[in-house]
C-alpha cells in the first residue's frame, strides 16, 4: 500500500485552503481551454476527498485517476471537504467537478438551483447520532429542551438533529442550535460550550473512544453518502466523469475486499485511532450498496424533504418535489467498468 500521499488532516488544511482558492481563481481558464480541447484533453479535474467518504480516500491514496488521466494530460487536483456543507459550497462555485455530501445535502443544494446531479451512492452509513457527555443529565431528545446543541447547517447531522427533535415533540424553538462545523461542535462540546452535539464519523467515533456518549440513534435518520458532479462537468466531459465513476465502483470492490486496510487509511488521513476507524468501516459503514442513485434513496429524501420547507431551508415543496425528480442520475453507474481502472488501458 502506497503510504506516501497521505498527510494528516490537520496538516492538509492551510494547504488545501489555498488550493481551492486556486480553484477558484482558474477555473474559467481550464474551462476554456478544455472546451478547445473537446472537453477530453488537457485541464483540470478538480475532485474532493473526505473522511466520511472512504471510496475517496482509497482513489486519492492508490493514485488511480492520475493514472488514468495523464495520458489525456489531465491533472487531478485533490480538495478536501470537511462536511458535506462545504462540499455543497465549493460545487456551486465551481471550485470542484465532483464532491461528496449527504443525500439530504445534496437534495438541499439542488432545491436551491445548484446545478448537480448524484451520480454515485458511495456508501449507506450510520454516521450521525446525538452526542453528549456523561454528567451532562442528558439521556433523550426530550431532555434537549432549553439546552444548546453544535451541529453544521445543512449537513445530515444537522437534519438528523432536526428528526430527532420532530419525532419526539421538541419545537426547535425550545433548543439553541449552534452552528459549527463538524470538528468544532466536538470541541465545543468537550468544552462544555454546548450540552450536546450533533455529531458525524469519524470525528464522533474518536470523541465517543475518549468517553463522550451517544445518547440518540437512528438509522433510518441518516441519509445515504451522495457523490456529485456539476452539470457542466458532465456535459462538457462526460469521458472523465465516467473515469471517475468507474474508479469509485473499483475501490468500492477494493475496500469489500479489504476493510482493514481501508480503515487503516482513514485512521491516517483523519488522525484517529486504528480502533476507531475500524469501528466507522466495519461497524456503521456499509459501502457495499447498489452505487446507482435512486428509489432507495428517493424514499429516504422524500421524509426528510418536508423538514426542509417546515425550517424555511427550502421555500416550497414544489422545489423539493422538482429537485427529487432532477437530481439523480445512474447512467455513470450503469455502464461503469472498474476492471478498466489500473488495466493499462
Amino acid at each position: 500500500m502506497k503510504r506516501h500521499a497521505l498527510l494528516p488532516t490537520l496538516a492538509l488544511t492551510a494547504a488545501l485552503s489555498v488550493g481551492l482558492s486556486g480553484c477558484l481563481a482558474g477555473e474559467n481558464a481550464s474551462d476554456t481551454q478544455a472546451a478547445a480541447d473537446g472537453g477530453t484533453q488537457g485541464g483540470e479535474l478538480n475532485i474532493d476527498f473526505a473522511t466520511y467518504n472512504p471510496l475517496s480516500l482509497i482513489i486519492k491514496e492508490q493514485g488511480w485517476l492520475e493514472e488514468e488521466l495523464a495520458d489525456q494530460d489531465i491533472t487531478v487536483n485533490w480538495v478536501q471537504s470537511a462536511g458535506s456543507n462545504k462540499a455543497n459550497e465549493a460545487l456551486r462555485a465551481g471550485a470542484i467537478d465532483v464532491g461528496s455530501t449527504a443525500g439530504s445535502a445534496a437534495l438541499l443544494a439542488r432545491s436551491n438551483g445548484s446545478p448537480i446531479k448524484a451520480i454515485d451512492i458511495y456508501s449507506q452509513p450510520e454516521w450521525a447520532a446525538l452526542v453528549t457527555l456523561p454528567d451532562s443529565g442528558i439521556t433523550s431528545v426530550e431532555d434537549l429542551r432549553g439546552k444548546s446543541v453544535a451541529a453544521t447547517r445543512g449537513t445530515d447531522p444537522y437534519f438528523f438533529l432536526l428528526q430527532a427533535l420532530e419525532a419526539a415533540g421538541v419545537d426547535q424553538s425550545e433548543v439553541t442550535i449552534e452552528n459549527l462545523q463538524h470538528a468544532d461542535g466536538r470541541a465545543a462540546l468537550a468544552s462544555g460550550a454546548v450540552d450536546a452535539w450533533s455529531g458525524l464519523d469519524p470525528i464522533m467515533a474518536a470523541a465517543e473512544q475518549d468517553g463522550a456518549e451517544l445518547f440518540f440513534r437512528d438509522i433510518d435518520f441518516n441519509s445515504y453518502g451522495f457523490l456529485n458532479a456539476t452539470e457542466d462537468f458532465l456535459t462538457e466531459k462526460p469521458d472523465i466523469a465516467q473515469t471517475v465513476v468507474d474508479a469509485y465502483e473499483k475501490a468500492r470492490e477494493w475496500a469489500t475486499e479489504n476493510p482493514e486496510e481501508t480503515a487503516a487509511i482513514l485512521a491516517e488521513v483523519a488522525a484517529i485511532d486504528p480502533e476507531v476507524a475500524e469501528s466507522v468501516i466495519i461497524d456503521r459503514t456499509n459501502l457495499d450498496v447498489d452505487p446507482a442513485p435512486g428509489d432507495a434513496q428517493r424514499s429516504v429524501l422524500e421524509k426528510i424533504g418536508p423538514v426542509f420547507v417546515e425550517t424555511g431551508d427550502v421555500q416550497t415543496q414544489e422545489q423539493i418535489d422538482d429537485a427529487l425528480g432532477s437530481l439523480f442520475d445512474a447512467s455513470l453507474v450503469e455502464n461503469a467498468d472498474p476492471a478498466s481502472i489500473g488495466s493499462g488501458s
